[in-house]
């Protein structure tokens, strides 16, 4: 008999255990559609005490914030799908984007890294001036930037690669500096003031870094240059310090010239180079329109700029009227080779010597490009050149 219950009772415990498993995957089923056949529904929709409410969203963030590494804007919201929009007007590249988000331009202006983005600047230059220079000139430049006031940007091109040292000067530490070492101002002008970089500006200096300033003032420079409507100017140059051309020869008894006299044969007209429409590139000032036209002339490989200055001319019109030289602002020409003497020598010349024959090549080879450039412009157009 007790044999009996028990096979009773084995027999009993599995069909309740078969039921139990049956019916716990029938109501796991059941509740999968009940669930699904419902919207869903926020915990903010179900009436729970705001206490409970408080206590998991807290908890959500705080386990959202842990493993994202990485906290949002609250107004974020939900992101709206990307519109397809196509502006042929737009800067190339940014052809997808709408025109009211494109910024194409940018500028020099110091950020910080804190506060309000609209309160960095406390005030904003007008003006930029570029000086490529080497620690061995750090005096003579730090009497240049005296000259200037808060309305124009310093902006230094290192060309051998010492720039902690300038730190010396409490204006150094509101100048940008751009550190490449054995380079020229018209190799980094051409690689960081590109016309759209540099717009915020409205006249840029491009300075050698052997010039005297004694007698120049920058603001009284810039209104001359407003006054005589130059877009490309200099000022003028100490007739007994370092002059080459009768052009950037200071004149005591005027504010600014725009023509000269040069020898006999010189100027095939006296509206062309070097007897007007002429500055030279020791120390052009350029108005943004101006540079941006020169800029896109600069070849990668000139890096000396010897011929630019007779090509300025192709950037302005009339350019015997908007170029010229502010005599009243003059200045001196110290003629320090630093620059040169960061060359190389090689069979047996000294490093000068053969920054010379580098300048040289410079020159024929921009004359030889123009000429051809010219050429070919002309033939394809079909038209004489005048």
């Amino acid at each position: 008999m007790v044999t009996s219950n028990r096979r009773f009772t084995g027999v009993f415990k599995r069909s309740n255990d078969s039921r139990l498993i049956i019916t716990t995957i029938m109501g796991m089923v059941f509740g999968y559609f009940i669930g699904i056949s419902f919207p869903s529904v926020s915990l903010t929709k179900i009436s729970l005490p705001s206490s409970i409410i408080s206590s998991l969203d807290i908890a959500f963030n705080d386990d959202h914030q842990r493993f994202s590494g990485r906290s949002f804007p609250e107004n974020l919201g939900s992101i709206p799908l990307t519109p397809k929009i196509y502006v042929p007007t737009n800067p190339r590249g940014a052809e997808s984007l709408p025109p009211g988000i494109v910024v194409s331009e940018s500028d020099f202006y110091l950020r910080r890294l804190w506060g309000e983005p609209s309160e960095d600047l406390r005030k904003k230059p007008k003006y930029l001036v570029t000086f490529t220079v080497g620690l061995d000139q750090k005096n003579n430049i730090d009497a240049c930037v005296k000259k200037f006031s808060e309305d124009f940007q310093i902006l230094l091109f290192h060309y051998d690669g010492r720039t902690s040292e300038w730190d010396q000067f409490e204006w150094s530490k509101h100048a940008v500096h751009i550190s490449i070492r054995k380079q020229t101002k018209w190799w980094y002008a051409k690689r960081f003031l590109h016309p759209d970089v540099v717009a915020a500006y409205d006249y840029i200096f491009i300075w050698d870094e052997d010039l005297g300033v004694e007698h120049f003032n920058a603001e009284k420079y810039i209104q001359l240059v407003k006054k005589h409507g130059l877009d490309i100017s200099q000022p003028g140059l100490e007739p007994n310090n370092g002059l080459t051309w009768q052009m950037t020869k200071r004149r005591g008894d005027r504010e600014v010239h725009k023509d000269t006299e040069e020898k006999p044969g010189w100027c095939s007209d006296p509206r062309l180079p070097p007897c007007a429409a002429f500055v030279e590139i020791m120390a052009p000032v350029f108005s943004r329109e101006a540079w941006r036209c020169v800029w896109h002339m600069i070849q990668n490989d000139l890096v000396h700029g010897w011929g630019l200055d007779f090509a300025l001319r192709r950037c302005v019109e009339p350019a015997h009227e908007k170029i010229g030289v502010v005599d009243s602002q003059w200045i001196v020409h110290q003629v320090i080779p630093s620059l040169g003497n960061q060359g190389q020598s090689e069979n047996g010349k000294a490093p000068w010597q053969g920054v010379r024959e580098r300048c040289r090549n410079e020159w024929t080879m921009f004359q030889d490009r123009l000429a051809n450039a010219d050429k070919a412009y002309y033939a394809q157009n079909g038209q004489t050149r005048i």
